[in-house]
């Protein structure tokens, strides 16, 4: 894999040259196989947290570990375009707007033991601007390309948390245009309602259940570009042990095999949709 400062994905996005890389800084990697009107992205991913932080957080590995989403970059690897942060949210938060990105406290403590010195504040919001650079400038390619694009937005929580019976996939929508967009979203959450995991793990999927699609990445290709749409795909975190850190292979791989399959159809549905 290359490792590109950001002036060069961006370079090599307008002139519509296949690459995968990671960035200078290691903060996210992108691939592009070819230039296909479908994006996977997996923001919450990553688990990278830099040494300069290590002691000043009062949030273990564990905890922040258990907050992130890991493995939906491997859940989605198998696609043309895979776009995933590679560091902890607890840095940055991809999902969040600029103004919010570096969080204060988190799930119910302080995150920091002193105040965040004003260059490491710094250091992270660049790494979030250089990431909606890319976004921006490879959506926008897309959409010159095919004139609409599908985002698949992988996230993962934990349903242990929840104190009632929540779905194994949940879709947040209140951000997509529904009038326009609303059947696209009911066939994907059809889909993978009849995924089959490992173990009977039930695959019950629900709109809005859990969770409403309220994330930036949703919201600022949403907003910047009016023939994308982009699916908020939750999958509950059955696929390893919350309380331990222990993953499941098994279930991760019988989860990458059939969005494998089930992905281009949910395209197809869109392209014909248009």
């Amino acid at each position: 894999m290359l490792r590109l400062p950001v002036a060069e994905m961006l370079r090599r996005i307008e002139r519509g040259e296949p690459f995968e890389a990671v960035a200078d800084d290691y903060s996210f990697r992108l691939k592009i196989e070819e230039y296909a009107p479908l994006v996977c992205g997996a923001v919450h991913d990553g688990h990278q947290f830099r040494k300069a932080l290590w002691g000043i957080c009062t949030h273990t590995e564990y905890e922040r570990w258990y907050e992130e989403d890991p493995c939906t970059r491997d859940m989605v690897a198998d696609h043309p375009i895979v776009l995933a942060g590679c560091d902890s949210r607890f840095e940055y938060d991809l999902n969040r707007p600029p103004e919010s990105a570096i969080y204060e406290d988190a799930w119910g403590k302080p995150l920091w033991k002193r105040p965040l010195p004003g260059r490491e504040h710094q250091l992270s919001l660049g790494k979030h601007q250089a990431f909606y650079q890319v976004v921006h400038a490879l959506v926008g390619k897309l959409e010159s390309l095919h004139g609409a694009v599908l985002v698949i937005d992988m996230h993962s929580y934990n349903y242990r948390r929840w104190q009632r019976e929540v779905p194994t996939w949940n879709l947040g929508t209140r951000n997509i245009d529904n009038a326009r967009f609303g059947h696209l979203a009911e066939a994907w959450r059809a889909k993978l309602a009849d995924i089959v995991l490992p173990h009977a793990i039930p695959s019950t999927a629900r709109i809005n259940d859990t969770f409403q699609g309220n994330g930036y990445f949703l919201k600022f290709i949403t907003r910047n570009f009016g023939n994308t749409l982009v699916l908020a795909t939750e999958i509950a975190k059955v696929y390893c042990d919350e309380t331990s850190g222990i993953l499941y292979p098994e279930v991760v791989a019988a989860v990458r095999r059939q969005l494998k399959e089930l992905i281009p159809l949910q395209l197809a549905a869109f392209r014909k949709s248009l």
